[in-house]
């Protein structure tokens, strides 16, 4: 989707579509963080 989002911005210039890539880059940075967060609880299972 990040890919998507540069390439449609460089066709047009659409600074919408800018906004849009820059949303989501910053998410994609978050995201990883979280999914450690995740993979670090130990549960269980019985």
């Amino acid at each position: 989707m990040l890919h998507f989002t540069w390439k449609v911005f460089t066709q047009t210039g659409n600074i919408d579509t800018y906004l849009l890539y820059k949303e989501l880059s910053k998410e994609m940075e978050q995201a990883p963080e979280n999914d450690l967060e995740l993979a670090d609880v130990d549960i269980s299972v019985t």
